[in-house]
């Protein structure tokens, strides 16, 4: 049996180098098909502000997103408000 270490046949693997700065965040590149509806396509648009942050910083996003596709959505099913001049006779 041979010696590994005494072997010049036998490479051996070097340490891989210390990056100088750990990578940052990286954005996953999701495609946000616009609704038509502007307050909804505003409330996605805002889910890009998560592709620059940490993963602690998502969940603030998020909650946030959520919250005014909600209001969206409850707006929807409100009944219409009568203009001011709507109710004469």
């Amino acid at each position: 049996m041979t010696d590994e270490a005494a072997d010049p046949r036998v490479a051996v693997a070097a340490e891989p180098a210390e990056p100088d700065e750990p990578a940052g965040p990286v954005a996953l590149g999701v495609v946000r098909t616009p609704t038509g509806h502007a307050g909804v396509d505003a409330h996605l648009a805002r889910l890009a502000d998560a592709d620059h942050l940490a993963a602690d910083g998502h969940v603030e996003v998020y909650e946030d997103v959520h919250r005014g596709l909600r209001e969206a959505l409850t707006a929807l099913d409100a009944p219409p408000v009568p203009g001011p001049y709507e109710n004469r006779s």
